[in-house]
């Protein structure tokens, strides 16, 4: 924030940054998730403030989905009180007992995938029908039962009256890479074919590589709907995405650098000639990698410049990006 005055008055001026949203574009990626996922339900992920982009906007702009997938109880509780009746998948589960009772609540749906919380299920003395999701470990080896324990884990839900549904579910490890995802599929299909439930496979990745074989039943895109490509080899132009978030800002001064001058915090950068410079109002405290390369245009990432570019030449990924934009970042919808 700056100070101007003006006949006399001292005005308060925003800084130029803004990040708009773009609800249009957040639509037409749902679409394009909708058009690979044929039958399948979508459940749309919006954890972590919808990847930054604000929670209860990205909801309403994704309203056509079937239901929302999140982490965090609060976020949910959010939803819910916003008048969001649809569908809400808590992708962790639960982690204490006290959190049943917001379940049953709220009609939130816990993913279920350890023992421990099979056995608070049991204790918690369960009021009225409520769906859960059963995570299989297929080889991502964070969380789900081993299939030493897959036979017991679907024995206990089965056998609790208090559960509706129980819905299978895994989580690819290399939807966008070498290795695909026919041994994890192939695993999991052999292991899940006693059971019959719903099944839930698919994130952005193999939602857009492989949806004949991984749709299922529900799919969970993510990242896809805020218009970045889960592919390092495939743009999200190339996929018919649109970026959801465009970061910009004003040039706020300009330099005249002499060739062999350098510029920035450890001289990072040396002006190979003459030349001109302009210092924009954005910064790694706004959000933006410090370690980004000299050369960004002003629109920082979204239109005209995918974060994923952003991403790919600062060493990260566009997740991370989006998420970490600042609360000092004044959001508008567009």
């Amino acid at each position: 924030m700056t100070f101007v005055r003006a006949a006399g008055i001292l005005r308060l001026m925003p800084r130029p940054i803004r990040a708009s949203i773009s609800a249009a574009a957040l639509a037409h990626n749902l679409t394009i998730a909708r058009q690979h996922a044929g039958a399948a339900k979508i459940w749309a992920v919006v954890k972590a403030n919808a990847y930054g982009h604000g929670l209860l906007r990205a909801a309403q702009d994704l309203r056509a989905a079937d239901g929302f997938a999140m982490l965090d109880f609060a976020e949910a509780l959010q939803l819910r009180a916003a008048g969001i009746e649809k569908p809400i998948l808590m992708l962790e589960g639960f982690f204490k007992p006290g959190d049943i009772a917001t379940l049953e609540k709220h009609k939130l749906t816990p993913v279920i995938h350890s023992i421990e919380q099979i056995e608070m299920l049991e204790k918690a003395g369960l009021r009225g029908p409520l769906d859960v999701y059963m995570k299989v470990n297929s080889g991502m080896n964070r969380l789900g039962f081993a299939v030493d324990n897959v036979r017991l884990a679907w024995n206990a839900l089965e056998g609790n009256p208090r559960i509706a549904s129980v819905t299978l579910m895994t989580h690819f490890a290399d939807a966008d890479g070498d290795g695909g995802i026919a041994a994890q599929l192939q695993w999991f299909n052999e292991l899940a074919q006693p059971f019959e439930a719903p099944r839930s496979l698919a994130n952005s990745a193999a939602l857009l590589r492989f949806a004949e074989d991984a749709r299922a039943d529900w799919v969970r895109p993510g990242i896809m709907l805020y218009g970045c490509s889960p592919f390092s080899f495939k743009s999200a132009e190339d996929i018919g995405l649109r970026p959801a978030m465009t970061l910009a800002t004003e040039i706020i001064g300009v330099q005249h650098l002499q060739a062999g001058e350098r510029v920035g915090y450890g001289m990072g950068y040396e002006a190979a000639q003459e030349m001109t410079i302009g210092v924009v109002a954005c910064g790694y405290a706004d959000g933006y990698p410090r370690h980004a390369p000299s050369g960004t245009p002003v629109t920082l990432w979204g239109e005209g410049l995918s974060c994923d570019e952003v991403a790919q030449a600062a060493g990260t990924v566009s997740y991370e990006l989006l998420c970490a934009l600042a609360p000092r970042v004044p959001v508008v919808e567009t």
